[in-house]
């Protein structure tokens, strides 16, 4: 059985996504599973066992380019799939796999899909609560309810050559305990507990005689730098900006401990089996939650949440700013 997988474009999605290709290899007495998706997303898919080949998709989120993507169909024509599964909702990411005549190809009802998919499913989102649900659901016949299947959690297996380079790369060690804080998210604020709460839990973690990684994008560098201002920089490092995706995974494997807000590195840290303390503010718990039985979710409680909106609607994001970073420790001591 050859199964080619349409991928998301966020790294979140993405590790989610292993979930389904557990269940996958499962049931078919492994599958050759490849995975077309962004290149960015290369080390995320080659720390999965269960992935045969990652292909990168050139073509940009939201961009038709039809002759490319023609391109594209015919030299995965040539590899006789016999099933895509396309996880995004939009037509273009269907386009691929009926371009390169796959005999069948499931995904969700979406924005005009009909005739591109000949296996469509209709989303009842009541069923359907979780994302790895509707991921996972995609595997089995349709009419098949998450309550007659199992998810197993993702589970991400960096190289111990990756995780070697990338310790001797930054001048690191593991003679203290690690703490490692995650405090940016592309969503956008809503998901962003402010710096000075996490600047009280890396405080308390220097305290305690450990010390604290800073991961995050380029753009959230300026951020980490603001959290770590007021201490010497012994023991703590940021690391935001400066890693590649296969550096900070392999990274993210050594700590001892998680702080991240609800982000694609959160699903990386619960794949990588870490202790994660997950901050949730705008965005559900429920929908999206870190996939690890080492995972704890803090959030605050009040009616407006969860929005899911980007910007506060109300301006004053209380759902973050009232969880206080004792509640956060509290939780890191307990796990």
């Amino acid at each position: 059985m050859k199964i080619l997988i349409i991928g998301s474009s966020w790294i979140g999605d993405l590790v989610l996504a292993q979930s389904l290709f557990k269940v996958l290899y499962a049931q078919y007495q492994q599958p050759r599973i490849d995975v077309l998706a962004p290149a960015w997303s290369r080390p995320v898919l080659d720390a999965m066992p269960e992935v045969h080949q990652s292909m990168d998709m050139p073509v940009g989120h939201g961009e038709l380019q039809l002759k490319q993507r023609k391109h594209i169909a015919n030299k995965l024509q040539v590899s006789a799939y016999d099933w895509a599964i396309i996880l995004p909702n939009s037509f273009k990411s269907a386009l691929i796999p009926w371009l390169a005549k796959i005999p069948i190809r499931t995904g969700w009802r979406g924005e005009f899909r009909y005739g591109l998919l000949n296996d469509i499913r209709t989303l009842d989102q009541a069923d359907f609560a979780m994302m790895v649900q509707r991921y996972v659901g995609l595997a089995y016949p349709s009419g098949t309810k998450p309550d007659q299947f199992t998810c197993p959690n993702p589970r991400l297996k960096p190289s111990d050559n990756s995780i070697a380079e990338a310790m001797a790369h930054f001048c690191l060690n593991t003679q203290r305990p690690i703490l490692a804080l995650c405090p940016g998210a592309q969503f956008g604020r809503t998901k962003k507990w402010p710096a000075r709460h996490f600047q009280a839990v890396a405080g308390q973690h220097l305290k305690n005689g450990g010390q604290v990684w800073l991961f995050g994008a380029h753009d959230d560098r300026g951020l980490c730098e603001d959290i770590v201002r007021p201490f010497d920089q012994q023991h703590i490092e940021v690391l935001a900006g400066g890693t590649s995706l296969q550096q900070a995974i392999a990274l993210l494997s050594q700590a001892d401990q998680v702080v991240s807000n609800d982000s694609g590195l959160m699903h990386i840290a619960a794949a990588l089996g870490r202790p994660i303390v997950a901050v949730y503010g705008a965005t559900s718990e429920f929908y999206t939650p870190p996939l690890s039985k080492s995972g704890v979710i803090v959030h605050q409680d009040i009616d407006c949440r969860p929005c899911q909106k980007r910007t506060c609607p109300y301006g004053h994001y209380h759902c973050l700013e009232q969880l206080q970073p004792e509640k956060v420790i509290s939780a890191l001591d307990c796990s």
